[in-house]
């Protein structure tokens, strides 16, 4: 569904007059112009209030950092680390450097010539700070996942942070958006939304649940590579087979 499909949907419902373009004179048209800024709010809650969508994680990998010093530039799209970041030095592939939360503990322990091994990070003022800096000379750089900050497929090619067209789609799960949008439009208008919130959140809640693979199991237990490695003569069954 395009946004224009969305909006339509979403007017249909509520009780407005269905638009034949969102943007065209966009001006003069005080409910597109509110149903517009209530679609990338909604698209942005969605994308980026509830969890690390797999669709929307991407990954800093490899190639130097510009910058001086100890503060690298983050890369352009991006929006925040993933709930379980690490940042890993590539020359260290077995342990995370350390993350140091505090701005201030940051600067103390730099006062003090602390260093541990392989590294401490800190994120500040849209950089990301490393000690010690990467060695150029050694082509050293630090990889991370992180989620993307354009969560809208543009129309025209590549991706966007906010809808721009009437052809600009949502990259997640485009009937969640509209369900969204229904809710809170009902809720700014003063309208009964109980309903219709309990709906996008059921919605929401299964599109979470579908946007991480189940884990096989063991006698109850999730199976990791450790415990493939440890019982290589066990039997797997997954659903559907019987045993």
């Amino acid at each position: 569904m395009t946004l224009l499909s969305v909006v339509r949907s979403v007017c249909a419902t509520v009780g407005v007059v269905t638009p034949t373009s969102v943007f065209s004179n966009i001006t003069a048209n005080r409910t597109m112009v509110e149903m517009l800024d209530l679609a990338n709010e909604m698209a942005q809650r969605i994308a980026y209030d509830y969890r690390d969508w797999t669709e929307l994680k991407t990954i800093k990998l490899g190639g130097l950092f510009g910058g001086s010093g100890a503060a690298y530039p983050l890369p352009a799209n991006y929006k925040r680390m993933l709930l379980t970041s690490n940042v890993w030095r590539s020359t260290n592939t077995t342990t995370p450097m350390r993350f140091v939360p505090d701005l201030d503990e940051w600067l103390n322990r730099r006062a003090r010539g602390l260093t541990v091994s392989p590294g401490e990070w800190m994120i500040a003022n849209g950089q990301i700070f490393v000690n010690p800096p990467l060695q150029t000379d050694a082509d050293e750089s630090i990889n991370f996942p992180y989620m993307d900050r354009n969560c809208i497929l543009r129309e025209t090619g590549g991706l966007a942070e906010e809808f721009m067209s009437d052809g600009d789609r949502f990259r997640l799960d485009e009937r969640v958006l509209k369900l969204g949008m229904i809710w809170q439009w009902k809720a700014q208008k003063g309208s009964p939304y109980a309903e219709d919130m309990g709906t996008y959140g059921d919605a929401i809640t299964n599109m979470m649940g579908a946007d991480s693979p189940g884990p096989i199991l063991i006698s109850g237990r999730p199976i990791t590579d450790s415990m493939q490695t440890a019982l290589p003569t066990q039997t797997i069954y997954v659903p559907g087979m019987v045993p």
